[in-house]
């Protein structure tokens, strides 16, 4: 009698763990189907979604009850060895941690001086120019700080649509650019000046706000928005 038993490679697409996560989120995956990534493979009977339903059912279906497990107890189910029972017991470790930890607090933008503080840290030494874009949310809370481009001594390329992508992948509402000049002259050039309008309009046109653009020195720096110029 011929095994007819499909593996996960045979599966539709957007049935495969992996792909249906890259499509459509790790929210939409089951608890069996991000086990199932975690080990791979499965066993000659079964794949590694329906080992890993196996396994939960044993344990109520419940991650807190499976983290509670020992190596050994997993490496009784044909397809779990040492690596992988270690695997899913690092993984609900990681879970137990993330929840004692205590949510990170977002740095409120209100003026030049607390952009300066974010990236004085970053640029006071660099020998090379760098640019730097901060997106912020609704309550002009720090999203992320990205490095959008490095250049030479005195100058560095920006894409304005390399910043673009960035703000709307992250959904920032508003967003600051941010270089510095390692030869100490806090005056902006003609090319920021350039960069800070283009920008800005392009911005404009995403609903995205360019709220400041500071040139960063050792000693000092320049505000866009201080001088009016945003």
């Amino acid at each position: 009698m011929s095994n007819n038993k499909l593996t996960i490679n045979q599966w539709a697409e957007e049935d495969r763990p992996r792909e249906k996560m890259m499509q459509h989120g790790a929210a939409a995956l089951s608890n069996a189907e991000l086990l199932a990534i975690l080990i791979g493979s499965g066993n000659t009977e079964d794949s590694a979604v329906e080992l890993m339903r196996k396994v939960l059912g044993d344990y109520r279906n419940s991650l807190s009850e499976l983290g509670k497990t020992t190596i050994d107890e997993l490496c009784r189910y044909k397809g779990i060895g040492p690596a992988k029972a270690i695997t899913i017991l690092a993984a609900s470790e990681i879970g137990r941690r993330r929840l004692e930890e205590e949510p990170l607090e977002r740095k409120q933008i209100r003026c030049s001086k607390d952009i300066y503080d974010v990236f004085y840290p970053l640029m006071c030494d660099l020998p090379v120019e760098e640019c730097w874009v901060l997106l912020l949310n609704q309550s002009s809370k720090i999203i992320d700080r990205i490095c959008i481009s490095r250049g030479g001594l005195a100058s560095t390329q920006v894409d304005v649509r390399c910043i673009l992508r960035e703000a709307l992948l992250k959904r920032a509402v508003s967003m600051v650019l941010c270089h510095n000049h390692p030869s100490g002259n806090t005056s902006p050039s003609r090319d920021d000046d350039r960069l800070t309008e283009a920008l800005r309009r392009a911005a404009e046109v995403m609903n995205i706000r360019l709220l400041d653009h500071l040139v960063i020195t050792d000693g000092g720096y320049y505000s866009y928005c201080d001088e009016g110029r945003i």
